[in-house]
């Protein structure tokens, strides 16, 4: 009889099942699901939807990031009257190198002045020999300012930030204009009429030197220059966009008057003054246009043309 009762106790005990002292749960229910995570990560506590807010607000405040353009190259302004003048008209620079004793007179002494009331360009002194092989032998007069690479815009942030502003895009395109003070003429127009930038191709083509910097008699501050890699593409791209590509021709099929695309979203592209618009670029144009001229000139200069055809566009916007 004692060994019946023992077999029955080995076989109750391997019974699977519920154990004594596990509440009716099984092993696996037992092992738990790890320590408890901190109250801003449970789902639905109050101190995980604080967290959840402060998150938002933080990703808002950072700013949009920047499609962004090429940048320029740095540049050294050299010479007595053109260092005074650059900095009177503000162009941009990080460092003014002065010659070790200086023979100084009135445009250094102003020069100094105005570079110490910016607040923002260091003053450097440096020997004569350091500062000919700085500008490989230019007559410096022993002033040198330095003027940081230009920081270009996209294309794309041209358009986008006038629709951002629920405003018709007005951008200028410059196609062969090699001249700086042209390009620093036309950022001037395209700021006094309302425009939302300038683009310009990267290769043979007038960049954002000091010289723009200076014609553009402070604008360019205000006013994105943008860098295209291939000047037809970027084109082509603005017409998807949504805006009409016009080009200056001297044989155009309509007369600036006729155009009714610029009391809209517009592109409006000029050649150089001697050989106008590319081949490539004037076939891009959704319509080419003229300008009258009454008095027999034959061209206007890019700066001058696009004055006209920016007030134009102003007039009928306004």
């Amino acid at each position: 009889m004692a060994g019946n009762s023992q077999r029955r106790n080995r076989r109750t005990s391997n019974k699977k099942g519920a154990q004594v002292g596990s509440g009716g749960k099984r092993r696996r229910s037992l092992e738990g699901k790890g320590p408890t995570p901190p109250a801003s990560a449970r789902k639905g506590h109050v101190k995980n939807r604080v967290a959840n807010a402060q998150a938002r607000q933080a990703a808002s405040r950072r700013p949009a990031p920047r499609r962004g353009g090429a940048k320029g190259t740095a540049e050294l302004v050299v010479g007595r009257n053109p260092v005074f003048e650059a900095l009177r008209d503000g162009v941009p620079a990080t460092n003014l190198y002065v010659q070790q004793f200086i023979d100084s007179d009135e445009r250094v002494r102003a020069a100094l002045q105005l570079a110490s009331e910016r607040g923002d360009i260091n003053l450097m002194e440096a020997p004569r020999p350091e500062l000919d092989r700085m500008t490989n032998g230019l007559n410096h007069q022993g002033l040198v300012l330095q003027v940081p690479p230009y920081d270009y815009a996209h294309p794309e942030d041209l358009a986008a930030a006038a629709f951002d502003e629920g405003e018709d895009p007005l951008i200028v395109a410059l196609d062969g204009v090699t001249d700086p003070r042209n390009l620093g003429a036309v950022v001037r127009s395209v700021c006094a009429f309302g425009g939302h930038g300038v683009v310009v191709p990267e290769r043979r083509a007038a960049g954002m030197t000091a010289g723009a910097w200076k014609t553009s008699a402070g604008t360019a501050a205000r006013t994105p220059v943008a860098r295209a890699t291939n000047l037809t593409r970027t084109l082509e791209s603005y017409q998807k966009a949504g805006l009409t590509v016009v080009g200056l021709a001297a044989d155009g099929e309509l007369e600036l008057q006729d155009v009714a695309a610029l009391d809209g979203p517009v592109v409006i592209v000029i050649g150089s003054e001697g050989k106008g618009l590319s081949r490539l670029v004037g076939e891009t144009c959704d319509v080419r246009v003229r300008i009258p001229m009454p008095g027999g000139a034959e061209s206007l200069n890019a700066g001058v043309a696009a004055g006209v055809v920016l007030w134009e566009a102003a007039r009928r916007r306004g």
